[in-house]
């Protein structure tokens, strides 16, 4: 049995691209392993706190010097660091905002990007902890931001995505990205039956 953790951020609902190609993968996903289980998380309706300052104190000292404030600022950080970490694999639904990541989705990574817990400081140098798991990363974005388009430049959602995870050891990352959903209806069309085509493709590889 493989543990998936599902992940949607948008804070749109029934008119979210990223949410229903997301579900469309984990449903098919399930329809082919049914004996998975499949943990869900909804950041774009139920957001996570920013850290504040007892919650960097928190994270960078032995959890037997916390005091009650420390333990309750660090609480709801180790809930998610546990929940990703049970999990062998990744489904996150992102949509891009403004040529990155919605806040809710960074606010969520800076809650689970942890010293000692996801990745380690030793004489080395800096070493990521979540190895031996794969992720789906599904994007939706309004323009064209594939590599021969001139706003390619402009995306640091994937990037930054690669870049964060790896630091942490996730590395095995597939991203399937709904490009031009605000170029009109054929382009949308067009958009999104690729990305469903290469979702099924995914399910098949994954």
């Amino acid at each position: 049995m493989v543990n998936i953790l599902h992940i949607d951020s948008s804070p749109r609902a029934e008119r979210s691209h990223s949410r229903e190609l997301s579900k469309e993968f984990v449903s098919g996903w399930k329809a082919e392993h049914p004996e998975d289980a499949i943990a869900y998380r909804d950041l774009g309706h139920h957001p996570v706190p920013h850290v504040d300052e007892p919650w960097i104190a928190a994270s960078f000292s032995p959890p037997e010097t916390h005091t009650p404030e420390l333990t309750e600022a660090i609480r709801i950080s180790n809930e998610l660091v546990d929940e990703f970490l049970a999990a062998d694999r990744y489904v996150f639904g992102v949509p891009m905002y403004n040529f990155n990541i919605p806040s809710t989705f960074k606010a969520y990574i800076d809650q689970i990007v942890r010293p000692n817990r996801t990745f380690a400081i030793d004489p080395q140098g800096l070493r990521g902890l979540v190895e031996g798991k794969k992720a789906v990363i599904i994007t939706s974005r309004g323009n064209d931001f594939r590599a021969t388009s001139p706003y390619a430049a402009y995306d640091f959602q994937e990037p930054y995505l690669r870049a964060i995870f790896g630091f942490i050891g996730l590395t095995d990352i597939q991203f399937i990205n709904a490009n031009s959903l605000t170029e009109g209806d054929d382009a949308r069309t067009q958009s999104l039956s690729e990305a469903r085509a290469a979702i099924q493709d995914a399910i098949a590889q994954w």
